[in-house]
């Protein structure tokens, strides 16, 4: 299996990094990062109720998501989507649990809405007004690469473009002790397989894994995609950054396949 898509849109929030315009920066000169903790704001796109209950991944979703759309001047009301998360909303998550710990286990129904793990995709196609196909999945450390397998086989197949979200939150304890993520960090690529657009494409492909996957060339960077599993995308951001004419990356898959990127610059 091999296919070809082009990246028309990017958009990034994560630790130390506020939005593409200044990740692409600091990626590209990494001396000049230091890490922080993500800053997240209320999406303008959803109407004040819902902008109340949005919580982490729905604020994280739609501020890469609004990001790489812009970037790529599509029109939100008619795209497609995949949004890939290992764990989508887990505060809620963790809510829910306490909920059903206590002795009269009552389940608050707008947490019970947002225990799906598509209420990222529901709540940004409500705000878009899109009736667009959307999938959402997720493949614990493998997310990412299987949101991107899966937003760029639907591009080539659909022959329309396809916006991927990888978005992850960490989870409040006791969770986070057996799934630690140390912060929030969120993607989004606008892919398309028109063959006539320029800047960058990207080869897809299957591989065993029998070499380690592409590292960052920045530790702390490294650090990030080590620990949180969308972050696994930071070495194709790298790339994006301060493209080379041509290169080739490995992402973590599944426990004996990766994902193999061969990114050219036109």
């Amino acid at each position: 299996m091999a296919f070809e898509v082009s990246v028309r849109g990017v958009g990034l929030v994560g630790p130390g990094l506020a939005d593409w315009t200044q990740g692409q920066v600091l990626l590209g000169e990494p001396a000049g990062w230091a890490s922080a903790p993500t800053v997240l704001t209320a999406p303008a796109r959803l109407a004040p109720t819902e902008r109340r209950r949005a919580g982490a991944i729905v604020k994280l979703s739609f501020a890469v998501a609004d990001q790489a759309c812009a970037q790529a001047g599509v029109d939100v009301h008619t795209l497609a989507t995949v949004f890939s998360s290992t764990g989508s909303d887990s505060a809620n998550c963790h809510a829910l649990c306490e909920a059903l710990a206590q002795p009269e286990r009552i389940v608050s129904p707008t947490r019970f809405t947002n225990s799906v793990h598509n209420a990222a995709a529901g709540y940004w196609h409500i705000a878009t007004q899109s009736r667009a196909p959307s999938t959402s999945l997720c493949a614990f450390d493998g997310s990412f690469a299987a949101g991107l397998l899966e937003a760029a086989a639907q591009a080539v197949s659909l022959r329309r473009p396809v916006l991927l979200v990888a978005a992850d939150v960490p989870y409040p304890e006791p969770l986070n002790g057996t799934r630690p993520l140390p912060d929030a960090f969120g993607l989004a690529l606008l892919l398309d397989a028109d063959p006539a657009l320029g800047g960058v494409r990207l080869g897809l492909s299957l591989a065993a894994a029998t070499a380690a996957a592409t590292p960052c060339t920045h530790p702390g960077f490294e650090a990030l995609r080590a620990a949180i599993p969308a972050a696994r995308g930071l070495p194709l951001l790298e790339q994006l950054a301060a493209p080379a004419p041509a290169a080739t990356l490995r992402i973590d898959y599944l426990e004996d396949l990766h994902l193999v990127l061969q990114v050219q610059t036109r």
